[in-house]
């Protein structure tokens, strides 16, 4: 008997359903459960040379700062070589870097290039072993690079990411932004337990030299890109929670245009590296339900959200509702007064709704120059209150 067309549509969202429901919250568990037996990282400080990249556009209001958490590091100073990369930069940045050359800060200027120019230009000056690429925003941690460098006395790890911790937000967006990003740390750091990651935390990660290679100027993720050639010579890719930088809460409109161009450089990856998609990719299951999960879960929800108009009389009513209903929840978030007692389930549902239609926009990496998805991050200045110890 040929299948009718409620029948089909209920198929349909049925499959759409359990993609969906797997993708949220079936595969973290099963990554939960696989990540308790994975391999066990030697951790043992050996000192090595490390050159720390900070590449950095118009960066006045941080580079002070960061500069100073670099020198403050506890580790033999001179085994450190520290470069400063302005990409083009307009503002007082490269003032600020020449300030510190007199403590060991070299500065490398190149015209606005981006910055993957940025480190294609710095990393054959470097000399250390090591590399620690970091960005100019975070401050970090006096132990965290004696922790990132301790990884290193495993020889099947390649490139170790830090941990990014989220100075406290003073609204409810910077909440569920923190929330959110506890979220993605938490499966990162399980599929590193598991075995690997398939990038690195961007704005605080150590690589060995000899596994850099060279990046197309127009790479949208250089945290990808660069630990994924490691990944793909056999090494792993691993977090250190004790590794930890400091950073400044965004707003959600913020973070919905880094996700925007996260999600296109994902998109984008895919074209780099078509072996993430093949044999070749020993994590591929992972890579499968992670990474490409969330660029075709929107589209699930979209087909979720037609099909249900084609089911049968009570189902139909049950499924439009609920999903009508979670849609005008995060809809509403915004006029919802920060106490309002539904402000804990629609500031979730608008986080949730922010990010699938930042990977329905990503797909403008296709259509447009990539450079252009690039924008500056804004962060919220904090009271001393807030700041960490």
């Amino acid at each position: 008997m040929n299948a009718t067309p409620l029948s089909v549509a209920s198929m349909v969202f049925l499959a759409c359903v359990v993609f969906a429901v797997y993708v949220i919250a079936g595969y973290p568990l099963l990554l939960g459960l696989l990540s308790r037996r994975g391999r066990q990282v030697t951790r043992v400080f050996e000192p090595r040379t490390v050159s720390v990249v900070v590449a950095v556009r118009d960066g006045e209001h941080y580079l002070r700062a960061k500069l100073d958490s670099i020198l403050k590091l506890d580790y033999p100073p001179e085994l450190l070589e520290i470069l400063v990369v302005s990409d083009g930069s307009t503002d007082s940045t490269e003032y600020i870097a020449a300030d510190f050359a007199d403590r060991g800060v070299r500065l490398i200027r190149i015209p606005p290039s981006g910055k993957p120019a940025a480190l294609n230009a710095a990393i054959p000056e470097s000399r250390g072993d090591i590399l620690l690429l970091t960005d100019v925003r975070q401050t970090l941690d006096p132990p965290s690079l004696r922790h990132l460098i301790a990884c290193f006395a495993d020889p099947s790890v390649g490139a170790v990411s830090g941990t990014l911790r989220i100075r406290a937000g003073s609204s409810s967006d910077e909440a569920e932004i923190g929330l959110y990003w506890r979220y993605a740390t938490w499966l990162r750091e399980r599929l590193a337990r598991l075995e690997s990651m398939f990038g690195a935390t961007g704005p605080f990660y150590a690589l060995r030299r000899s596994l850099a290679v060279p990046m197309p100027p127009e790479t949208l993720l250089d945290d990808m890109y660069l630990p994924l050639a490691a990944f793909f010579r056999g090494y792993r890719l691993i977090t250190e929670e004790r590794a930890i930088a400091w950073d400044y809460p965004t707003s959600r409109a913020t973070e919905f245009r880094r996700k925007v161009r996260t999600l296109a450089g994902n998109y984008q990856i895919l074209r780099y590296y078509p072996e993430l998609l093949g044999p070749r990719n020993r994590m591929l299951l992972h890579f499968a339900s992670y990474k490409l999960g969330r660029l075709l879960l929107p589209w699930a929800l979209i087909i979720a959200a037609i099909a249900s108009l084609f089911l049968a009389g009570p189902l139909r009513l049950a499924a439009v509702s609920v999903q009508a209903a979670f849609y005008l929840l995060a809809a509403l978030d915004g006029v919802f007064p920060s106490r309002f007692p539904l402000k804990r389930l629609s500031s979730p549902a608008r986080t949730f709704t922010a990010m699938m239609a930042a990977a329905v926009c990503g797909l403008a990496v296709f259509f447009v120059p990539p450079q252009r998805l690039w924008k500056i991050t804004s962060t919220t200045p904090l009271r001393d209150s807030q700041k960490e110890p």
